[in-house]
């Protein structure tokens, strides 16, 4: 058997955290058949997954997703790729649900001298 351990931090908060980890449950079962269930807690919630050759949950926090997967034999020989697809689903969810970063304010130009006026032509 072959284990993927996965981790992210985020400062999405619980409540749009939760969100992302339903989106992924829902792809998951969509794309890879999947059963996915969703317990939710007061600080976390676990989102437990299966299907023939994997088992494993999803914990979902205020500020990180640890997910841990246990894999068959048969699977356990495509556990490097099978941990990067996870990986850049879930990095990708996470991207789309980042809250934009803060802009830098700019240091203002320096104003330029003023001109003195032109006396006017006769």
């Amino acid at each position: 058997m072959a284990d993927i351990h996965i981790h992210r931090t985020h400062t999405l908060g619980l409540d749009r955290a939760r969100r992302v980890a339903l989106q992924w449950a829902e792809e998951v079962e969509r794309n890879f058949g999947m059963a996915c269930t969703i317990l939710e807690g007061e600080t976390s919630d676990t989102v437990g997954f299966t299907r023939a050759g994997v088992n494993g949950e999803l914990i979902v926090e205020a500020h990180q997703f640890r997910l841990d997967a246990k894999l068959g034999f048969l699977l356990g020989a495509f556990s490097k790729t099978i941990e990067s697809e996870i990986e850049k689903n879930l990095d990708s969810l996470l991207a789309s649900s980042e809250p934009p970063a803060k802009p830098v304010a700019k240091p203002s130009a320096k104003k330029a001298a003023a001109k003195p006026a032109r006396p006017a032509k006769k």
